[in-house]
């Protein structure tokens, strides 16, 4: 099981703060979030329309990242500044 948790925008989009997923062993980020889109609906559309960045332990990750149980996953939009 890891915690995912949905900052911002995303949060907004998906009317949820958290959640939690049963881990399939050796799931990557990349892979997590084809299934997370596969929902549809606003699932699809936070991952196909606009750049999704993601940390895993609080440390910023790639879609290779390989998951395992009891990890806290962070989705969030790109942060800009001005």
């Amino acid at each position: 099981m890891i915690k995912i948790l949905f900052f911002a925008q995303l949060r907004e989009m998906l009317e949820l703060e958290s959640l939690e997923f049963t881990l399939s062993e050796g799931i990557s980020v990349g892979q997590l979030k084809k299934q997370l889109a596969a929902k549809g609906g606003r699932w699809q559309l936070m991952f196909a329309e606009q750049e999704v960045l993601v940390a895993v332990n609080q440390v910023i990750s790639d879609d290779d990242c390989v998951l395992t149980a009891g990890d806290e996953v962070a989705f969030f939009p790109p942060v800009t500044g001005g």
